[in-house]
């Protein structure tokens, strides 16, 4: 027997193969049923660092321990062989007095990062060998809606046993695919009864939901529930007292957890997953599904609950409560604050704590099975069941990254985001319409309005039925007017929440750096001013003043990325909301009467060098220069030398200049410094560019003496060398707006001229820490709500398909709003995102706590009830975004009182302690009014007008 040799006798690449080839038999045949041991993720590291360190490359045979990342640390050193096996890490070091479980495990381990999983007779090799413990065994159980999965049951149920009328408790561990029949013979053995003197009750929340009398069904099936309450009714005395002071010790495999945790495993996949393969990297291990190399994942869904049991029932689960709170899993405050605004929607509450199975659409292709439904309704009953001690979210988390990759792992997310993906699942999951009609909507052509939202509204409804419908979409007004051809489109769309723009003021900064291409000045980097809604031609305005631009010059205004030109910004109404603040900008001084203009781009290349000093090509670098040509003038190749020349003429340096034939430097020192412009005839005809051109003073042409190592690339993509051949007449294609030319810059050239202006193209606008005035400066929530509902044009990937033009348009898109939902969510966009990075504004807005007005902002006129809304919760974001921390704020209706909750630290707040500039997603209620015509002059008191009223 393999087991009987002893460890020491081995060595360790022995006992490396031994324990590959039972994993890859016990792989093999992994069936329900099988026994699994929990092994500390410590002791299992050291033990791979042990057998693998005499490896000196890896295989791609299966026959070694480690993967190329642990090749790092292998062979390293000569590690010692690991003591005895101790598990004494994942468990409680005192066994509590009140329970008769023994030993239990830590709360929130962590597969893969506290412990591992480890087939048995791995295990019963490794004790053989190694010793020690404790033993810490789980079974493999079916889970998941088809039941088809595999999960190791790593924390068993654990209920608390009530045994009256005595009110003697004890608690039992016991798995969840155990029968009623077992809980019934367990709960009578503990309390010393016979199976006829007691009956069991499912007792969630202290009342009385449902006899248990179905032996043969699973706990799972009934929707027992961790940690719940199991009432033990004795219903006869003929052996004596009906509860005697016995309570028998029930060992189970236990844990502390509140959960039913559990880690999924598909025994269809090999690569021997279960125990991290024996090829874990450092710290963590690998598992049979990707979904585990995250964290532990949800066993079994909630069950149905049996029409047996009765609904009616049902619907008084925990119903009180609501001041539990959320155990951090690490970086997930950002899910705990978006479910406790849910499930502190009245709405919500009430429906989640009924029974609300009924209404599951198991067949949605759009939904997840039901499963987010069932795991968001399972934490919601527990979140308001009676009892604070915190909840330790996991299996709703796993259920999250199941079907939300995007949210696995132990990363800060964006609550807003989870919010939007949990309305919308649980809005599928829950959708009353099995199957969707299909119903082309038609144009509104001249029809009134309201005709047409109902019709778009019905249409929408007849495809989308669901609590989340009823509660929290709306419907907006959408109108959309062709640029070219005046045709309006209007359209009615639903909405499940607002995102408003954050805008601290009206007016945004931009900078922008101006290059002349006439050689008169160096370049400059321009700051200026523009509204925050404006044009492009609004900032090449400003930037035409702020440079003092003649009247014969105009700019034309570039983007430039990779140190080309990624497109020129010609169109004067192009919004420069589609100019993120991360992008650099060049405004290029120019000729105004160019005809028929081509633009001439300069790029700029330096040598590359690998780490052998070898060269391996030219890299651009630097900011491109641009000047105009005319496709009517005849242009040669010494043209553009003398057109480069003159480009580059601000950038000589004055040694050069000093050492040439010209020593005249009275201007070539001024050329030295930005803030120094002269006119552009005297960059033609001045001594400052003498080394490299002079004046043909009879014919005042420009005459250049040396040559700079220019190439063109013509339409056919063929590089022409403009350094010989100066006469040559150079074709400019017709059809292209610009000709490129490259300058490959040698050392020797570097010498002549100073390049580095040409470098660090400042941003538009250049983040830093946020300003005094920025943090406190107050921000009305009108003005963000009148800014969302502004025109605007479309962005350029969002253009419209103009029906009577027949082509893509970049129309101008008007919002109204139009139905209003009995729950508005609104987001406030505080986080700006830009291709490299992600800002936080940190802008103070003033939000209405009660009275939020809307009355004003709805185009839909039929309606004689003002739009009231009250704040009952918000999402809140504190911080930075590397290091920021979430919670929420909650109004309990009941006790019409604040309490503040930061994850499982619940405390009372005053309301005046409810705004601040972290308030990100608010949650309003609609408030029953009267009609607006009676009431216009309470109106004005919480509009927009009157901001300084609010409360």
């Amino acid at each position: 027997m393999e087991g009987s040799i002893c460890s020491s006798e081995l060595t360790q690449e022995a006992e490396r193969l031994m324990i590959r080839d039972i994993i890859m038999a016990a792989e093999a045949q992994v069936k329900e049923g099988d026994t699994f041991y929990l092994i500390t993720q410590r002791w299992w590291q050291n033990w791979l660092d042990y057998v693998n360190q005499d490896q000196t490359n890896t295989t791609n045979d299966g026959s070694s321990l480690y993967t190329p990342e642990y090749c790092e640390s292998a062979g390293s050193s000569n590690l010692k062989r690991p003591p005895a096996i101790d598990n004494s890490d994942l468990m409680y070091d005192a066994v509590s007095e009140e329970s008769n479980l023994g030993s239990e495990l830590h709360d929130a381990l962590v597969e893969g990062r506290d412990y591992i999983l480890l087939p048995q007779d791995v295990w019963k090799q490794l004790y053989v060998w190694y010793g020690g413990g404790p033993t810490l065994a789980r079974k493999l159980i079916s889970s998941g809606l088809s039941q088809m999965e595999l999960a190791v049951e790593v924390y068993p149920l654990r209920l608390q046993l009530l045994a009256m009328p005595k009110g003697e408790r004890a608690s039992v561990r016991i798995s969840k695919k155990e029968t009623i029949g077992e809980l019934h013979r367990r709960a009578c053995e503990i309390f010393d009864l016979s199976l006829e003197q007691a009956s069991i009750w499912d007792y969630y929340g202290h009342r009385k939901h449902a006899l248990m009398n179905d032996m043969d069904k699973t706990l799972d099936d009934a929707n027992i529930q961790m940690d719940q309450d199991i009432l033990v009714e004795v219903v006869g005395e003929s052996n004596g007292p009906a509860i005697v002071g016995s309570m028998s010790s029930v060992q189970g495999n236990g844990s502390a957890d509140k959960e039913t945790t559990s880690v999924l495993m598909e025994p269809c996949k090999s690569n021997l997953s279960i125990a991290g393969g024996l090829s874990a990297s450092r710290g963590v291990s690998r598992s049979c599904s990707s979904e585990l190399s995250q964290s532990q994942q949800l066993a079994s869904p909630i069950r149905e609950v049996d029409n047996s049991y009765g609904t009616s029932s049902v619907s008084t689960r925990g119903a009180s409560g609501g001041l539990t709170g959320l155990l951090n899993l690490g970086n997930t405050c950002f899910m705990n604050s978006a479910i406790q605004c849910l499930v502190h929607t009245p709405e919500f509450a009430r429906y989640f704590r009924e029974d609300y199975h009924q209404e599951i659409n198991w067949q949605n292709p759009l939904g997840m099975v039901g499963e987010l439904a069932l795991a968001f309704g399972e934490l919601l009953r527990k979140l308001w069941a009676p009892g604070r001690t915190p909840i330790a979210p996991r299996p709703f988390k796993a259920k999250l990254a199941r079907f939300a990759p995007q949210f696995s792992g132990y990363n800060q997310h964006d609550s807003q985001e989870l919010l939007a993906f949990l309305l919308d699942g649980l809005h599928e999951d829950l959708n009353r319409v099995k199957h969707k009609p299909y119903i082309k909507s038609r144009d509104a052509d001249g029809r009134p309005d309201e005709e047409v939202a109902d019709e778009y509204w019905a249409n929408h409804i007849a495809r989308n039925d669901s609590i989340i419908v009823d509660v929290c979409q709306g419907q907006y007004k959408s109108t959309l007017v062709c640029p070219v051809c005046g045709k309006v489109s209007v359209t009615f769309d639903p909405f499940m929440y607002l995102s408003l723009p954050l805008q601290s003021t009206t007016t945004r900064t931009m900078t922008v750096t101006v290059f002349t291409s006439d050689g008169s000045a160096l370049p400059i980097p321009c700051t200026v001013t523009v509204p925050k809604q404006g044009r492009c031609r609004d900032l090449i305005q400003a930037v035409s003043s702020a440079c003092s631009l003649k009247n014969g010059e105009k700019l034309l205004l570039a983007e430039v990325r990779g140190h080309l030109v990624n497109r020129f910004l010609e169109d004067p109404l192009m919004s420069l909301s589609t100019i993120k603040d991360d992008d650099h900008l060049a405004a290029y001084k120019m000729p105004k009467f160019v005809k028929n203009t081509v633009f001439l781009q300069l790029i700029h290349r330096r040598e590359h060098r690998d780490g052998n000093s070898t060269h391996t090509g030219w890299k651009p670098y630097g900011t491109p220069l641009v000047a105009p040509i005319s496709r009517d003038d005849v242009i040669t190749k010494g043209d553009i030398q003398t057109i480069v020349h003159t480009m580059l003429s601000p950038m000589l340096r004055i040694e050069s200049l000093q050492s040439s034939d010209h020593p005249d430097t009275s201007i070539s020192a001024a050329a030295s410094h930005a803030s120094r412009e002269v006119s552009s005839g005297e960059a033609c005809t001045d001594s400052t560019v003498s080394d490299s051109i002079d004046k043909d003073e009879s014919s005042s042409k420009i005459v250049v003496t040396s040559k700079l190592p220019l190439q063109l690339v013509d339409e056919n993509n063929a590089c022409i060398d403009l350094s010989t051949g100066e006469e040559k007449t150079i074709r400019l294609s017709s059809s292209s707006t610009s000709i490129l030319v490259f300058i490959d810059w040698s050392q020797k050239h570097l010498e002549k001229y100073d390049t580095h202006y040409l470098e660090n193209l400042p941003e538009v606008f250049k983040y830093g820490p946020a300003t005094k005035k920025a943090r406190t400066e107050p921000l009305s929530l009108y003005t963000c709500l009148e800014a969302f509902l502004r025109e605007e044009p479309l962005v350029p990937e969002d253009m419209w398909y103009c029906p009577q033009c027949k082509e893509r348009r970049q129309a101008s898109k008007k919002l109204d709003l139009w139905r209003l939902p009995e729950v508005l969510v609104i987001h406030l966009k505080r986080f700006s995102y830009s291709r490299s990075m992600k800002h936080k504004l940190e802008t103070f807005v003033n939000f209405p706590i009660h009275d939020l007005d809307l009355t004003n902002y709805v185009a839909n006129k039929n309606s004689s009830k003002r739009q009231l809304y009250e704040l009952y919760a918000l999402s809140n974001h504190y911080g930075g975004m590397g290091s920021g921390h979430y919670t929420a704020h909650i109004k309990l209706l009941d006790e019409n009182r604040w309490y503040n909750f930061d994850d499982s630290h619940i405390s009372p707040i005053s309301e005046e302690d409810v705004k601040s500039a972290a308030a990100y997603v608010l949650f309003y209620r609609r408030v029953k009014t009267e009609d607006a015509t009676v009431s216009n002059g309470a109106q004005s008191c919480a509009g927009p007008n009157n901001i300084s009223s609010q409360k």
